[in-house]
């Protein structure tokens, strides 16, 4: 893990000042030892952690390194907290690992994505057990001494007033997704988080090298941190004992080792199939058949999916973003272009999403649904898309045949009016409580 002594937003307060005597006599093991009798699933979970004693971050933090998952924590930083406050942090370390913070559900500006990942977290531990300084939803930050608000300046002092305003005005239990769409929207609050600097409240641990991990390790550690979850849900359903665990949060993590069909799986596999190979010749290439001869050939697997959003009342921002989440991530390699629709397709409302250049969710229209409207735009453009999506709640007549891919992402609770050709790809969204 890289030093993080820059980018990074750090300033919590320790209950007391600790000594270097003091931090060279801490040890985590009767805190690991405490937690395994009063959190059993997060003692279970950390179970397959490797905990790293360093002074090269200031707090601690969750890390892949080389196929393994690692632990990293500052002794001096951990002597100055209460009992109780260590034990938050072990649980805080444990969600963004179960909830795949570092792996698969990251998001860009990461700086801004940390901030909301440790609101969601921090929605589920109690107050007490949360260092001073961190990041609570529906709770304004510390007013700052009067040399940091001078040494800010007037325009950074506005701009932190404008966050901690902000975050005072959420409510807890919302998705890492929620809390990013909203920091997102709000400028100040968002120039805040990246700038950064004295006087910033900070998130709960260290965030540090996220984004070094390749999509190899992503997936390793994925699958590592899933096989231990699974492990632990088990071995707690059949003990009865989850600790602090509440109810709808053990139904969360029964969700996400169900083996259930996931629909983001599906929306993967209809973006994959829809790749088209751009063949180039290249001299550096060795051409198989004629060698030395002719160039050889590139081959570069591209695609361009439309994706039409239903602008009827019960299709919401929320599936919105929902939706957007999971194509970020696939936009690296899919060109998405976006249009509106109703009882046509806004055409005005065209706008291309690629590269995580996440594009605006503005309604344009008002009417009904006619699911004819976007099949017959798509079958028309046929050279310029490869297959096309249609956000919707499934409320409205068969269109019939589609001569393009066609995938249908239905928005959670909701099913189709009709049963879909052979050929479509149904994804039924789910809602996941996820933190």
């Amino acid at each position: 893990m890289a030093k993080s002594d820059k980018g990074t937003n750090v300033d919590l307060a320790p209950v007391k000042e600790v000594s270097e005597a003091e931090a060279n006599a801490f040890r985590l093991d009767p805190h690991l030892i405490s937690l395994m009798w009063d959190e059993p699933f997060f003692s279970k979970v950390l179970r397959s952690v490797t905990k790293v004693k360093s002074d090269e971050i200031p707090t601690a933090g969750v890390l892949a390194k080389e196929g393994d998952i690692k632990m990293w924590w500052n002794p001096k930083f951990l002597a100055g907290l209460t009992k109780e406050q260590v034990k938050g942090l072990l649980k805080h370390e444990c969600f963004h690992l179960i909830f795949e913070h570092t792996t698969t559900r990251r998001h860009d500006p990461h700086v801004v994505w940390n901030y909301a990942t440790d609101l969601a977290i921090n929605s589920m531990i109690p107050e007490e057990e949360l260092p001073e300084g961190g990041l609570i939803p529906g709770k304004a930050f510390d007013e700052p001494e009067p040399e940091i608000i001078e040494k800010m300046g007037p325009e950074r002092y506005a701009k932190f007033q404008a966050l901690s305003a902000l975050i005072a005005s959420f409510d807890k239990g919302e998705s890492s997704e929620w809390y990013f769409a909203r920091l997102m929207e709000n400028e100040d609050a968002k120039e805040a988080i990246e700038g950064g600097g004295e006087g910033m409240p900070g998130t709960m641990d260290d965030h540090e090298g996220w984004d070094e991990l390749s999509d190899e390790e992503r997936e390793l550690v994925k699958g590592k941190v899933k096989q231990a979850l699974e492990k632990a849900v088990k071995e707690c359903d059949n003990s009865g004992q989850w600790g602090s665990v509440s109810t709808e949060t053990r139904t969360t993590l029964r969700d996400l080792i169900s083996r259930d069909i996931d629909w983001k799986a599906i929306l993967k596999q209809f973006c994959g199939q829809t790749r088209r190979a751009d063949r180039t010749s290249n001299i550096r290439r060795l051409n198989r058949k004629y060698a030395g001869i002719h160039p050889g050939a590139y081959r570069s697997y591209t695609s361009s999916i439309a994706v039409y959003i239903d602008q009827s009342g019960s299709v919401g921002n929320e599936d919105l973003e929902l939706l957007f989440s999971n194509l970020r991530s696939l936009a690296k390699h899919t060109e998405f272009t976006l249009f509106n629709f109703d009882t046509e397709v806004d055409e005005k409302s065209e706008r291309v999403w690629r590269n995580n250049r996440t594009p605006g969710v503005e309604r344009t229209r008002c009417g009904g649904t006619c699911f004819k409207a976007p099949t017959e735009h798509a079958n028309k453009n046929r050279s310029r898309f490869d297959g096309y999506l249609i956000l919707t709640d499934g409320e409205a007549p068969d269109p019939g045949h589609s001569r393009l891919k066609r995938g249908w992402v239905i928005t959670p609770d909701r099913q189709m009016y009709f049963t879909p050709g052979r050929r479509d790809f149904v994804m039924n969204m789910k809602r996941a409580k996820q933190a």
